[in-house]
């Protein structure tokens, strides 16, 4: 059974060290509390209840998974009374106004608490998961009086929540929803249609679910343009927050699926279910993203989760097990074999995983101190400072989502190599690791549509580059500052040179772009994967810079952390960054080679 140990130095590292949490929460209206002994506290805290309650129900959750009867769902043992531990614990609260019930700590903290969650059990961290989408999109966008109404039973954890967006003809092209809401003289709608691949749609855990669904009102104009959101709950709530009659909303069906099989996924169907409109009429998909970029943030998380949890059973397996002989000579001459790790192959697939575990925790930590300015933005009725940071995380967003669930769904697969048989065999996990991982590149917007998002809308529409340019004047910066650094030299040379290579090919794009138009899908890909790569690079030097002046400084406490940081950052420099250069020459390719091959010439017989 795969084990899982939280990553807590190295999450104090980046914390503390790294990105100056404690300076960043002390700038936040809403982190005064959030102080290092609280922070790390709150850490402790969740990691205790991750490897004791979580992480052992992951194995058997995923042998028995969800069964429906009736349109009723019974999750796997053990989830209800793991989820009860959650509730109790105020966890669901822990990044949510005081005013509802919750904790009111910065964002950020929820999302440390998450991928903890999600590395130990990512079937069970759906649950919860998909009701902070929802209450995020409530507090923005609805009336006082439904924020009064339903969220504080969602922060207590009392209820849970879903999002109700894709239907059977459509998927990523919600502009074919046809979901209708007629509307009542109560003010309320009466909704009816289908949704299919609701995560969490219907479970046994708490005594209502809060959907968020997408549908269009009689006279809305076609396409996303006319688009409502709603507030649709399982169960009506009465005025005075008791439960009301079941509401004309329930599960057809559960889906039969690779991977994360102890979570729920349901199609769900409407019949005059009861909802109520929140933001304005036909500007529902706009405020859906709220939800959706909480959701592809969420997903990013999921790639590191994966990868973290490969690599902690990946490396215990190689330590053990023995096989030949390294071609170095003997290392274990007393043994029949030496262990594995000693093998040049398998300690390239366990830093691999390790690079991509530790390098995207790093950019997701970075992009969630976006996440708390863009919250204090809200907080603080303050538009321009919401808009701001919204913009810079809505660059990152695609870059996190496609990139790092395409890196953790690579190293779930070298854990599986690493055990090489065995790694196929259930009883040891590594399969089940992958099949979850599998998930992740395709929910909440494919990497094709993350690629398409960041290059066609964030990069050449929206900014014509300069979301580029803002960022890798960072990485020059950092370039600049330790360029004569005999240590780090090497690294920001690398970076000044992908820095510069990054503005030039984003400009030939748009170039080419201007004649060819189809040469942005033919590149998004690509870029997007070179975009990935560049910016881990980037978080590896500001890492390895990091521990380099540690050492530097001696007294360290824990110097073989700080020389395995250094040597993680020298392997992904060496091997996993020069993949970016790959994706640059395909980046700038005419698409002629792609598309002006016939339709007909795929057919085969």
């Amino acid at each position: 059974m795969p084990v899982y140990k939280a990553p807590l130095r190295d999450m104090r590292f980046l914390l503390n060290e790294v990105l100056d949490f404690p300076a960043h929460y002390a700038g936040l209206s809403n982190g005064k509390d959030a102080d290092p002994d609280t922070v790390n506290a709150i850490l402790e805290e969740c990691a205790k209840f991750c490897e004791e309650v979580l992480a052992p129900l992951n194995l058997s959750g995923d042998a028995e998974g969800c069964r429906i009867d009736d349109g009723v769902v019974t999750t796997p043992r053990g989830f209800k009374d793991a989820y009860d531990q959650y509730a109790s614990g105020g966890w669901q609260g822990l990044s949510h106004p005081q005013e509802y019930g919750g904790q009111g700590m910065p964002m950020s903290l929820g999302l440390l608490k998450s991928e903890m969650t999600g590395t130990a059990n990512w079937s069970f961290t759906m649950y919860p998961g998909l009701a902070l989408g929802a209450m995020n999109t409530i507090m923005q966008h609805a009336s006082p009086e439904l924020k009064g109404l339903y969220m504080p039973p969602l922060v207590e954890g009392r209820w849970l929540g879903t999002m109700c967006l894709t239907e059977p003809q459509c998927g990523t092209d919600l502009g074919q929803v046809k979901t209708k809401a007629e509307p009542q003289p109560d003010g309320s709608y009466k909704l009816t249609g289908t949704k299919i691949f609701i995560s969490a749609g219907e479970h046994d855990l708490t005594e209502n679910i809060i959907h968020i669904v997408l549908a269009r009102l009689p006279d809305a104009p076609p396409g996303t343009k006319g688009i409502s959101l709603f507030i649709v709950p399982k169960v009506q709530v009465n005025a005075d927050g008791s439960l009301g009659e079941r509401n004309g909303i329930r599960a057809d069906g559960i889906e039969h699926k690779m991977g994360i099989k102890a979570s729920a996924t349901c199609t769900m169907a409407l019949e005059n279910a009861t909802g109520y409109m929140i933001a304005e009429p036909n500007k529902g998909l706009e405020a859906m993203f709220t939800f959706m970029n909480t959701a592809r943030v969420g997903t990013a998380v999921q790639g590191i989760a994966h990868a973290e949890l490969s690599y902690q059973n990946a490396l215990a397996y190689a330590k053990e097990r023995r096989s030949m002989r390294a071609l170095s000579g003997k290392k274990e001459p007393e043994k029949v074999a030496d262990a594995i790790i000693h093998h040049a192959d398998v300690r390239r697939m366990l830093l691999t995983q390790k690079a991509v575990a530790e390098g995207g925790r790093a950019m997701i930590y970075f992009a969630a101190q976006y996440a708390d300015h863009m919250v204090n933005g809200i907080v603080e009725n303050d538009d321009a400072k919401y808009r701001h940071w919204d913009d810079k995380l809505g660059f990152l967003t695609p870059i996190l989502k496609g990139f790092l669930t395409e890196m953790g769904l690579e190293s779930a697969n070298l854990g599986m190599q690493v055990f090489g048989g065995h790694g196929y065999i259930w009883e040891h996990g590594m399969e089940q690791i992958a099949r979850d991982a599998r998930i992740s590149t395709l929910y909440e917007g494919t990497t094709g549509i993350q690629a398409l998002d960041l290059l066609g809308r964030k990069v050449l529409l929206s900014t014509r580059g300069k979301a580029v340019r803002e960022f890798t004047a960072l990485i020059g910066k950092f370039a600049v500052e330790h360029m004569r650094n005999g240590k780090l030299r090497r690294y920001a040379a690398d970076l000044a040179r992908y820095a510069a290579e990054w503005n030039v090919l984003t400009m030939r794009v748009m170039l080419m772009a201007r004649k060819d138009r189809d040469v942005v899908s033919a590149a998004s890909h690509h870029f997007l994967m070179y975009s990935g790569y560049v910016t881990m690079a980037y978080f590896w030097a500001l890492q390895a810079a990091v521990a380099s002046q540690k050492l530097a400084q001696g007294g360290a406490e824990t110097p073989v952390f700080y020389k395995a940081k250094i040597a993680t950052a020298r392997f992904y420099f060496d091997h996993l960054l020069p993949r970016a250069k790959a994706h640059a020459v395909s980046m700038v390719k005419p698409s002629k080679s792609l598309m002006k091959l016939p339709v007909y010439a795929f057919a085969f017989e």
